[in-house]
């Protein structure tokens, strides 16, 4: 009896990995065990980093925050306490674009937590 390998598994298998991979310079775009390589790096890359984009967003809300507490007479620290203080509850995110897009208003919650 002749050996049954499933081919047809196997082939769509590596179709899926080249067609991730598709883009890639050279070999890393059509060759197999190059392109396996390169499509679990680039898998382990966009798990990593869909961590640290929430950190770096975080991190810029933060900045922005911080500036324009600053051109009101308050620090981020300060700010930030007396927010809380208030009971005021707006994320980061909110504030920062309020600093950004909105002047006016983020100035009216200063004055407000001050």
């Amino acid at each position: 009896m002749p050996r049954s390998v499933n081919a047809v598994a196997s082939r769509a298998r590596r179709k899926k990995v080249l067609k991730l991979a598709k883009g890639n310079f050279g070999s890393r775009g059509n060759v197999w065990t190059v392109a396996k390589n390169t499509v679990e790096k680039g898998l382990q890359y966009a798990y990593r980093d869909r961590k640290n984009k929430k950190r770096t967003f975080r991190s810029l809300w933060i900045q922005r925050i911080n500036a324009a507490a600053r051109n009101n007479g308050l620090t981020y620290s300060e700010f930030m306490g007396k927010l809380n203080a208030s009971g005021i509850q707006l994320n980061r995110k909110v504030l920062a674009d309020l600093a950004m897009n909105n002047p006016q208003a983020f100035e009216a919650i200063v004055k407000k937590v001050k």
